[in-house]
């Protein structure tokens, strides 16, 4: 193979991996615990339905107890993420639904974000409901994953 050649195919092989960014946007509060805006390019979209705070068996883990709730919640998006083929670090928005939302609750899910999120925080969107699908569940988060050419679980 020639010089050129082998140009070509490193420049199409660095192109072709993903990249993720976590652009400031001017104009907008500068923040520490999520990301205004993550841009991923190219790659694979893992879309991980919201979970719950269920184990293995479908029991519902931690009634009355958000932080225990949250860490089920994080257990059990960490495991759909590995069916996916992916892991927090390729996770770029998490969609968290918590019921009757108090402010004061913000400290635990961070804490416990933290605990599985060890890069930059991804785009998040956190809202209060009035009711989830059971009402023992306290919390449901869901999750997007970008993968740069890594390939999923068949």
């Amino acid at each position: 193979m020639n010089l050129l050649a082998c140009v070509v195919v490193l420049v199409g092989c660095v192109a072709a991996s993903a990249q993720t960014e976590f652009p400031k946007a001017d104009g907008l509060a500068s923040t520490t615990s999520y990301s205004h805006v993550v841009v991923s390019s190219p790659g694979k979209l893992v879309f991980v339905a919201g979970q719950v705070a269920n184990d293995p068996e479908g029991k519902i883990v931690g009634k009355g107890d958000l932080r225990a709730q949250t860490v089920q919640v994080f257990e059990n998006l960490k495991k759909a993420l590995a069916a996916g083929g992916a892991t927090f670090d390729d996770v770029v928005k998490i969609n968290w639904y918590v019921k009757n939302f108090k402010t004061e609750m913000l400290p635990t899910l961070r804490e416990v974000r933290s605990m599985y999120v060890k890069k930059s925080p991804p785009a998040s969107t956190l809202v209060g409901v009035a009711a989830l699908a059971n009402d023992d569940y306290l919390l449901e988060v869901e999750a997007v994953a970008s993968l740069p050419g890594k390939s999923g679980a068949k």
